[in-house]
């Protein structure tokens, strides 16, 4: 464990991802003082000489209140529109205000098959680390407008795609920003009794009850979706943790080697020290 914290605490390489209930209100429109202050908090990571690479959800979500719409839509016409809306709205917003912190921000969008071919994946990669290289913060999201995969979801609301994005890259740690404080033995939401679970050591073999879907109107994923990104993280030997995404400044916490929401620990075969 001491190695594993010491990687963590001296981690170069971090992808975090944001989900659609941390940045934006319960109607669908942007959170900006949240989304100021994890922009501030990433932004001050990369002034620090560490390679940031920020996965956002809320593109749909955020489309659908521009477009005043309450009901999640159910074409895929529709949500393919309103990604479209929404992601302009989302990159205007983390370019304005990573831009004040002087950090220059790059969109990426992914679709299923840049991990499926083999060339895309190795072209992808190549960007990734040019980005890295001149400094700039990607934000990534998955292409929702063109592809159909992703909505339905293939990804599943950008948990499996950051974890996707942290083996590609070889990141050495991912964290999850969520609207709760890290994995629990049942669904707090429900049981009062719940206890937080702070540390897995083995994904594959942790009993998990009460793992589902989002509760959330606007977002698509879920505990369970989160627990993929974990096994993908698991293989590739790259640590991962949950925590709440209301207090940006937990990153700091994470990466000051404290307890902070829950560390999923990869199989130490593979991790690179």
């Amino acid at each position: 464990m001491t190695e594993l914290r010491g990687k963590i605490t001296d981690a170069k390489t971090i992808v975090v991802k944001v989900g659609t209930s941390t940045i934006t209100h319960a109607n669908g429109s942007m959170d900006y003082h949240h989304m100021e202050k994890m922009a501030r908090v990433l932004a001050d990571l990369r002034c620090d000489g560490r390679n940031i690479v920020l996965v956002t959800s809320g593109a749909i979500g955020v489309g659908r209140f521009r477009m005043g719409m309450s009901e999640k839509p159910n074409s895929l016409p529709q949500k393919q529109a309103l990604a479209a809306i929404g992601q302009v709205s989302l990159m205007h917003i983390y370019s304005k205000f990573f831009s004040e912190y002087d950090q220059i921000t790059a969109q990426v969008l992914i679709t299923r098959d840049v991990v499926d071919d083999t060339l895309k994946k190795k072209n992808t990669y190549n960007t990734f680390c040019t980005l890295l290289d001149y400094g700039a913060i990607p934000i990534v999201n998955e292409n929702d407008t063109v592809a159909t995969e992703e909505i339905e979801p293939y990804f599943g609301d950008n948990d499996t795609l950051s974890a996707v994005v942290a083996e590609l890259i070889d990141a050495d740690l991912l964290i999850l920003l969520s609207d709760i404080e890290g994995l629990y033995d049942k669904n707090p939401k429900y049981h009062q009794d719940a206890h937080l679970i702070p540390v897995v050591y083995d994904v594959y073999n942790q009993e998990i009850d009460g793992i589902g879907d989002t509760d959330n109107d606007l977002g698509t994923g879920g505990m369970k979706t989160k627990i993929e990104a974990a096994k993908i993280c698991y293989r590739a030997g790259i640590p991962m943790v949950i925590t709440n995404g209301d207090d940006p400044d937990h990153i700091y916490e994470i990466l000051e080697g404290r307890d902070v929401g829950t560390l999923f620990v990869p199989c130490m075969d593979h991790v690179h020290v």
